[in-house]
């Protein structure tokens, strides 16, 4: 995180509920450990018996341990459970999701803790939107594309593509550029996920092709759901932060992120404490990023199935 990002986030702590976060930080977090063991032991009960259940129920079983999977490695480059980088980076680097190199995904999204650029078209790593008056410059057929990933459909199904075509399309342009950071990371991961893909194979008989564009990919769209509607346009960064209070299923899956203003405040909180500090002030919280306000998933993805959740082209505010 750049220092100007580090002074933002202590000037607009000011705004939000004072915590002290290391009393939240014990030397061993076991809740997190515990966390990790159920993850792994999970995934590898579903591939041992996955000939063994019906084929839509091994299925969904596995996206949903899938994307619980993708929320433990957000956990762990946040520094959780270990302060050793190397140690959490190791315990996340397997492709279970196929899709993202952890290491990648970390950089970016430590990237995109920058409050100052939430939104960003251009600088937040994450952003959803289009650069102010872009959206009207495309075709008709790119529109509604792009109004479609404003939807929850469009997220679900073709949510998942749109990332991977930007990640690959990402990684070609740094390798023609001559930057070959990322190199190591990709042939460590193409390595490992070749080597899991083959033993789902051969132990499990899941084909390669099913787990990685089915599952994997399903997987991909179950986790993006979370950052659906996780930031929004605003002139204040504190303003752009959802606060969403869902339901034990949700905040077990997404590991407490839905009260994502307490996060970006405090993002070296664990997520078994991130709950316990919202919930001892929840309305200053929501005053903090005034109102930006979700009742929960179900209903609110529900409503905008089809119905696109705002405009996908940023309005400039904050800019």
């Amino acid at each position: 995180m750049t220092s100007s990002a580090t002074s933002h986030i202590q000037a607009t702590q000011a705004t939000y509920p004072l915590i002290e976060v290391n009393r939240f930080r014990p030397s061993v977090q076991w809740p997190t450990w515990i966390l990790i063991l159920t993850i792994y032991s999970s995934w590898l009960a579903l591939v041992l018996n996955f000939q063994h259940l019906p084929l839509w129920l091994s299925t969904f079983l596995l996206i949903l341990v899938g994307a619980w999977y993708m929320s433990l490695q957000h956990e762990l480059l946040h520094g959780h459970p270990s302060k050793i980088t190397w140690l959490n980076q190791l315990l996340g680097i397997l492709p279970i999701a196929v899709w993202y190199p952890y290491v990648i995904y970390r950089d970016n999204h430590i990237q995109h803790h920058n409050d100052e650029d939430l939104t960003h078209p251009e600088l937040d790593t994450e952003s959803n939107y289009l650069p102010p008056n872009q959206f009207h410059q495309l075709n008709k057929l790119h529109q509604l594309f792009r109004l479609a990933l404003r939807t929850t459909l469009g997220r679900l199904l073709l949510g998942p593509a749109w990332a991977i075509f930007h990640l690959i399309k990402s990684c070609a342009q740094q390798l023609f550029k001559g930057n070959f950071k990322y190199l190591s990371t990709w042939l460590i991961h193409l390595s490992l996920l070749v080597v899991l893909l083959a033993a789902l194979q051969k132990y499990a008989s899941i084909p390669a092709w099913y787990y990685a564009g089915v599952i994997a990919y399903f997987t991909l769209g179950l986790a993006m759901l979370r950052s659906f509607y996780e930031h929004r346009p605003a002139a204040l960064p504190q303003d752009r932060i959802v606060i969403n209070e869902a339901g034990l299923f949700w905040r077990l899956l997404y590991l407490n992120n839905n009260y994502h203003s307490v996060h970006h405040a405090y993002p070296k909180l664990p997520w078994y404490a991130i709950a316990k500090v919202y919930w001892a002030q929840p309305d200053q919280w929501k005053n903090a990023n005034h109102g930006f306000f979700v009742n929960g998933y179900c209903f609110f993805l529900l409503q905008h199935l089809i119905k696109p959740v705002d405009h996908p082209e940023h309005p400039g505010w904050g800019l």
